[in-house]
């Protein structure tokens, strides 16, 4: 633990004491103040500025004022919503409120009459337009219903003609729009961060081997001290530097928060639950951890810097993989497809997937609590593979060893 302690404390000081980080750092932080304050200066000077239809339809529900009419609209909205098994719900809303949250139904219009209902759906999509297309088949619905009445004035027309359709939406889960913004940038962030400093460890390992500093090193502390002293140390500069860029921009919008007014986009990232920024420091911690691992181990294989990037290729290709199945799958408003649900609980893909999925959709405790313990368990086994790679690593010199060379030589490490 000691010789961790040493460790720790050597490479945060080498953090610090690097000016590119430090004036990264400062750079983002001036940077973000600026824009927080865009509003305020503007205000200041006064400046104006194809749904498939398959076997496995999802079930919507259509309550009316009797059973008698639930059946007869469903067979209205059967008609335009084809993509769904329309079916007549039950006139107690909490049944149908039940039926969605537990997936027996995707969503449910309950019209008070043609021209008022409530909207219930358990995660809004952000490609969601049933509110839209049931607000134009009610409009004609109670046009047609009207027109056929004898005696007519042509005022009484004109009034049926003006009649709006209004309706509220419940939404029972999470709001894929709201969630999106700040999905999006924490994602972002975290692809950034690790991609960065995984690198980072990677060259900084390399580097010792290179200049032969390896050889002094793993004689006075052992591999497992000094691969999880370098990984922590990277965990925690990163960490710092992404605190003091966030912390900067929520202190500087909460000073303007009134210039930058209904903004949709802004509001959405700054309003980001407590729960959520929780589950985001969790996989954002493990998720890094991981790469950090694998970056090192890589590191140490390599005799010669300028040979590092070819080595990281694999990992790096890993990661990016793990992003773009992300951003396709929140591109497609759907977080909840089969592949993301399966990278929810591989420890390569998990802390992007299964965070997305907590954002933007509605995740049942077991399956979370599942992907972090497997993530956890995953960092200490790689951890303890790293070190032993490490260990070995000072020995491979020359040309690039090949993973069975390698495999071999940490099992008798």
């Amino acid at each position: 633990m000691k010789q961790f302690g040493k460790i720790l404390k050597y490479e945060l000081k080498n953090f610090f004491e690097d000016k590119v980080f430090v004036g990264v750092t400062l750079f983002l932080v001036v940077v973000i103040a600026g824009v927080m304050f865009v509003p305020r200066v503007l205000d200041s000077i006064d400046v104006s500025e194809e749904d498939t239809v398959s076997d496995d339809r999802e079930v919507m529900l259509i309550v009316a004022d009797s059973e008698e009419n639930s059946k007869a609209l469903s067979e209205v909205f059967a008609e335009v919503f084809n993509n769904y098994e329309v079916k007549a719900g039950d006139s107690d809303i909490e049944a149908v409120k039940k039926q969605i949250t537990s997936g027996e139904a995707e969503c449910a219009f309950v019209l008070k009459d043609l021209t008022s209902y409530t909207y219930y759906v358990n995660n809004l999509s952000m490609y969601d337009d049933n509110k839209a297309i049931a607000e134009e088949l009610l409009t004609n619905a109670y046009r047609t219903n009207a027109f056929m009445q004898n005696g007519l004035t042509s005022d009484e027309v004109t009034e049926i003609l003006s009649t709006p359709v209004s309706g509220d939406v419940e939404n029972l889960g999470k709001d894929q729009m709201q969630n999106f913004f700040y999905t999006y940038i924490m994602i972002f962030a975290l692809y950034m961060v690790i991609l960065l400093y995984g690198q980072m460890v990677a060259t900084n390992v390399a580097t010792e081997k290179s200049s032969r500093a390896m050889e002094l090193l793993i004689t006075s502390a052992k591999p497992t001290s000094m691969m999880f002293g370098k990984v922590l140390a990277s965990c925690i500069a990163g960490f710092i530097q992404l605190v003091a860029i966030f912390g900067t921009s929520l202190l500087f919008y909460n000073l303007n928060k009134d210039f930058w007014g209904e903004n949709p986009i802004v509001n959405s990232v700054f309003g980001m639950p407590v729960e959520l920024f929780v589950s985001m420091l969790i996989f954002f911690l493990l998720g890094f951890l991981i790469y950090a691992f694998m970056y090192g181990a890589v590191g140490s294989t390599v005799s010669k810097l300028e040979d590092i990037n070819t080595a990281v290729m694999p990992i790096t290709m890993l990661f990016v993989f793990a992003f773009m199945v992300v951003m396709f799958s929140m591109a497609s408003g759907n977080v909840d497809n089969l592949l993301m649900k399966v990278c929810s609980f591989i420890p390569f893909t998990s802390p992007m997937a299964m965070f997305t999925r907590i954002a933007m959709s509605t995740v049942p405790l077991y399956e979370i609590v599942i992907s972090i313990v497997i993530l956890v368990v995953s960092v200490i086994g790689i951890g303890v593979v790293a070190a032993k790679i490490y260990r070995v690593g000072v020995l491979l010199y020359g040309t690039t060893p090949k993973i069975g060379t390698i495999l071999k030589a940490v099992l008798k490490a």
